[in-house]
């Protein structure tokens, strides 16, 4: 007969820990009851205290949207509380590192008077709006009917790509890291975001860098050894101790495997630090992290003389998406938080909505991804009569220059109305967020309906899924991108013949399979 379990013990609270001196009050709205319980656990055991409700003592507040907050207290209380509001996230990424990570990113914005200027009943919306009317589901809804819906199982929606990838704005749970599970009763109940094991990221990390130097010296062949050898090592089930262990794999040649044996010995690769050091390499992958220069133009620029970025200002050859760029350079680099995002996405839906009912507008990327911060908004735009996307993103457009959100053009192609390349609408822009100057990187792609699901998987990433769906693709004898999944031609798949994928510039990920011969 088997030993009876005995209970685990809970440690003592430690008055010392990481959250000491914390007193916090816990928004349950929209929290399964399960994670609840684990986090009031975690915070008394490092030192805080949790208070039942909103008072003087409280310093910190943790919601999982600013709907479960609006809704759970008025905006008199909040107008008075001096403390700290936050994301459930913060909690979670402190937890997985270890110690308090910085809160400027986590917190959440409690006054909505900040979008007046758009419309005043945007204010009744953040604070009175249902939390799933905006949420992702909501997306899915409108597209599916009713009845499908009812009867779609639970295992089926566990698949299901769009409803798996909700934001952290939805009422949907959040992203429940292993640091706060012990039992596998907990970590088999949770909802996790798409995070493959990558048990050799000191490889892939040190690849990653290698691929986009050499992509900046233009040497694509060798930029994309090393892309394909990131795909094979990344899925490994093992960590890679010796180079043995990978030398039999695909795209793993000589020089890759004494490259992977130097970094599991040192924990480094001298082949790196010499780039790192290189004054040419550091000057082209300076240059080239400027929108809109790629390559061949950032190595122009050097040959030229051309050193800093304060020196291409007077250079006359850039276009005028490469002076915006260049102009706008710290701006594109600072990351929007991702309360901004979610109020950001908010005004979005709501002009679409009033130009063409039922546009569906999503913001993707790292914000579907339930990411604390965004480098950019992916808003990818459909309607579900498959018609009226047509010409839309003109008029979108249009409105929102009109309402000083979007400001300085990039790029604006337009091919839905004549038929060409699958229909799918593309503008690359500098926004603003309300009452402020600072630019922000922002991209909407209009997809016909058919094709809006691969719109939405290649614009939501992350980049290790959408390279594994792509290889995945390839070797069924398939393409996939972000207009469709399509079976390549005899002629295209021979003995000869080999597929390349070759990112677009800045890392958007457009995934274009071009075929060339071997």
């Amino acid at each position: 007969m088997a030993p009876k379990r005995t209970k685990r013990k809970s440690p003592s609270p430690d008055p010392q820990g990481m959250f000491a001196g914390m007193t916090v009050f816990l928004i349950e709205d929209g929290v399964q009851s399960l994670r609840l319980q684990i986090w009031k656990q975690k915070l008394v055991q490092m030192g805080a205290k949790v208070e039942t409700q909103l008072s003087e003592k409280v310093s910190h507040v943790f919601a999982i949207s600013s709907d479960a907050l609006f809704h759970h207290v008025d905006d008199d209380r909040l107008a008075r509380f001096k403390g700290h509001v936050l994301l459930y996230q913060w909690l979670e990424e402190s937890l997985a590192a270890g110690e308090k990570v910085s809160e400027d990113f986590y917190i959440l914005k409690v006054d909505p008077e900040g979008f007046d200027i758009f419309d005043k009943s945007l204010k009744a919306k953040l604070a009175n709006r249902n939390s799933s009317s905006y949420d992702e589901h909501s997306h899915c809804k409108r597209i599916k009917s009713s009845h499908e819906e009812k009867k779609q199982t639970n295992e089926e929606k566990k698949g299901d790509i769009e409803t798996n990838s909700v934001s952290w704005a939805s009422n949907t749970e959040p992203h429940f890291p292993s640091s706060l599970t012990n039992s596998p009763e907990i970590s088999s109940t949770q909802d996790k975001d798409y995070s493959p094991p990558d048990l050799n990221k000191g490889i892939t990390e040190i690849f990653g860098k290698l691929v986009n130097i050499y992509r900046a010296l233009g040497d694509d062949r060798r930029s994309f050894s090393y892309y394909k050898a990131i795909a094979v090592v990344e899925k490994l089930p093992f960590k890679v101790e010796s180079a043995d262990q990978v030398k039999d794999l695909p795209g793993i040649g000589k020089s890759m495997q004494d490259h992977i044996q130097e970094i599991v010995t040192t924990g480094k690769l001298s082949k790196l630090e010499q780039f790192e050091t290189d004054e040419k390499v550091k000057t082209i992958t300076l240059f080239g992290e400027v929108w809109g220069i790629g390559p061949a133009t950032a190595l122009k620029l050097y040959e030229k003389g051309h050193r800093t970025l304060d020196d291409l200002k007077n250079e006359d050859s850039l276009t005028n998406a490469q002076v915006i760029g260049l102009k706008y350079f710290d701006d594109i680099k600072t990351r929007i938080p991702r309360h901004e995002a979610q109020e950001m996405e908010l005004v979005l839906q709501k002009v679409a909505e009033d130009i063409i009912p039922g546009m569906v507008v999503v913001c993707g990327g790292s914000y579907r991804r339930g990411k604390a911060s965004c480098g950019d908004l992916d808003i990818v735009i459909t309607h579900p009569d498959g018609k009226s996307h047509k010409g839309f993103l003109q008029n979108y457009v249009k409105r929102l220059k009109e309402m000083k959100l979007l400001r300085e053009d990039l790029i604006f192609s337009t091919h839905s109305e004549e038929g060409t390349d699958s229909g799918v609408d593309t503008y690359f822009g500098l926004c603003t967020y309300p009452g402020r100057e600072l630019r922000h990187r922002i991209d909407f792609k209009a997809y016909p309906r058919d094709i809006y699901a691969f719109g939405l998987i290649a614009w939501t990433g992350n980049d290790v899924l959408n390279r594994r769906l792509r290889l995945l693709a390839e070797s069924k004898g398939y393409r996939l991108d972000d207009t469709g999944f399509k079976r390549y031609r005899k002629s295209e798949i021979g003995d000869r013949r080999r597929c390349l994928i070759f990112w677009d510039f800045h890392g958007l990920n457009l995934m274009k399979g071009i075929c060339k011969e071997a």
